[in-house]
């Protein structure tokens, strides 16, 4: 599945983790809205934003799962890779029927690469290509040069995420390691939320390290272990 055409470092199996079903409170209508552009002939562009770590790569990857599994051509493209060549990337994607653009800030503010955005747009609502971009902030709210694209992107259905909160953070933590068979105790959960980086990606880092260790040490997930694991004293 997905294009024949070479994808630079596009071409990536999505992982397991990323799908529509393992996010937390999404927005209402938002999971049903990127399904709808995945699998549909006709769908609308979409216009996915939000700070970091609120979950815009996790949605991204879950469209082009959801895509792939339709069994749609689908490209998954990180601008921040493709900054200054945003026409080449675009020509190494072309064919496909689901086209994901994740971290348009990255590029706004090169003309050249604005156009070849803008150009995109203009085809893919002209053929019915499904176009998702993720971005930090709204159309408005970015510096682009290119009037007509900030234009197009205003005209996209909008999906506005938000950051986790505590509560989120630890359904994040406990599902995750109900899914990969993982004791982790609650002291261990509230632990690791008070003493470590809350960011959703630090916080799945760290337990991958700890589910790493806990299987090595065939041992549960405690306090005490944590700070074995990361060299916390217990005066600390």
């Amino acid at each position: 599945m997905g294009s024949p055409t070479p994808q630079l470092p596009l071409a990536l199996r999505y992982p397991p983790e990323q799908r529509f079903e393992t996010f937390l409170s999404p927005p209402p209508g938002a999971l049903a809205q990127l399904r709808a552009l995945a699998v549909e002939t006709d769908p609308r562009a979409c216009y996915l934003y939000g700070p970091a770590g609120s979950g815009k790569t996790h949605l991204a990857l879950a469209v082009c799962a959801a895509a792939e599994q339709a069994g749609r051509r689908v490209a998954y493209l990180p601008l921040q890779a493709a900054a200054g060549r945003v026409a080449d990337a675009l020509q190494a994607v072309a064919g496909n029927e689901v086209v994901v653009l994740d971290g348009l800030q990255h590029v706004v503010g090169g003309r050249d690469d604005e156009v070849a955005l803008f150009d995109l747009h203009n085809r893919a609502h002209d053929t019915g290509i499904g176009l998702l971009y993720t971005a930090d902030a709204a159309p408005d709210a970015l510096p682009l040069v290119l009037p007509d694209l900030r234009s197009r992107l205003s005209q996209c259905a909008r999906i506005r995420l938000q950051p986790l909160d505590d509560e989120g953070r630890r359904a994040l933590l406990r599902g995750r390691a109900q899914r990969r068979g993982l004791v982790l105790e609650d002291a261990a959960v509230e632990w690791l939320l008070v003493r470590t980086a809350r960011d959703p990606g630090s916080l799945l880092g760290l337990l991958d390290r700890l589910d790493r260790a806990s299987l090595a040490a065939q041992r549960r997930v405690t306090v005490p272990f944590l700070k074995q694991v990361l060299g916390v004293a217990d005066a600390g």
